[in-house]
């Protein structure tokens, strides 16, 4: 077994393998950092050349065509945008950039006529997108920012890139966000303890098994998830975690669970039969919250 690291979308990226017969490990160490250097090119919001940074830069009424990659998360975003009434909006990167979270940093907090501003041009009911033929309308002054989803494909597509190179059992992590294949050369499961920044809440182990998580919350970076309905910080979700079949739409899920209010959060996990285990503020308690999707995966000793 080998690990494999890098430095990618500001962060950093980890690859735990079971190495197969005939492994090249320079070249595989270069496929991972090429693909990641292609979804950078595409939807990097801190790259002014990249797809996402000319689209943001078009004037009114332009179309900007969208490589695959790209356009497979914008499909994937509009679509949870529009099932949790924009609790997850992939065109809030003008309202993001106020906070300061974006390619520049900001010494105090946006102004409320700044927000309110940044509101107006803001939100993807703006966008007009063409899926047929992967392109999208800007329709004046929006800026993307995919930095809710974009981590969780590029796990993804880690993922897909090793099995095509032969490569069964593996753990691949980007800040975070991470998937399972197979299982380690011992025969466990590759497991994975989930961010529990409480004392007052007992640790969780999972075992990635074809499964991927992500986590959203502010126990790492401070308040940094942006409600895009109120354009303020999230202050209630502590840390929200989800395990999904792609890594893609648990970083997007949990994103847009960690925004919305505890009660909505639990009834959207549950009507979507999501696994979910949240870590939330209520008063000067934090309390923790397993769905019943989640509920039915637990093994007690």
């Amino acid at each position: 077994m080998i690990d494999l690291g890098g430095e990618t979308m500001g962060t950093t990226w980890r690859l735990r393998l079971a190495v197969p017969e005939d492994f090249d490990r320079n070249a595989t160490l270069e496929a991972i950092e090429d693909r990641l250097e292609d979804i950078l090119a595409q939807m990097s919001h801190w790259r002014a050349d990249s797809v996402l940074g000319r689209f943001n830069r078009a004037p009114a009424g332009e179309w900007t065509s969208l490589p695959p990659d790209f356009a497979g998360v914008m499909s994937a975003a509009l679509a949870i945008a529009e099932m949790t009434d924009a609790a997850f909006d992939p065109a809030i990167g003008a309202i993001v950039d106020l906070w300061g979270h974006g390619p520049t940093p900001s010494e105090a907090p946006p102004t409320p006529d700044a927000l309110a501003e940044a509101r107006a041009r803001s939100g993807w009911q703006r966008l007009t997108y063409d899926h047929e033929n992967s392109r999208l309308l800007q329709p004046g002054g929006l800026h993307l920012d995919l930095s809710g989803i974009a981590k969780g494909y590029a796990v993804d597509a880690l993922a897909t890139l090793l099995r095509k190179r032969g490569c069964r059992h593996f753990l691949v992590e980007i800040g975070g966000e991470l998937i399972g294949s197979g299982v380690r050369p011992d025969g466990d499961p590759w497991w994975v303890d989930l961010e529990t920044p409480t004392v007052d809440v007992s640790p969780l182990r999972i075992a990635l098994h074809q499964l991927a998580v992500a986590t959203s919350g502010d126990y790492v970076r401070g308040r940094h998830t942006i409600d895009p309905r109120s354009a303020v910080p999230v202050e209630h979700a502590m840390a929200v975690s989800v395990l999904h079949r792609s890594a893609m739409l648990a970083d997007a899920w949990a994103t847009a669970l960690s925004v919305l209010s505890v009660a909505a959060m639990h009834e959207i996990a549950i009507r979507n039969d999501l696994t979910v285990r949240a870590l939330h503020r209520t008063g000067d308690k934090v309390e923790e919250w397993l769905s019943p999707a989640f509920q039915r995966l637990i093994v007690e000793d």
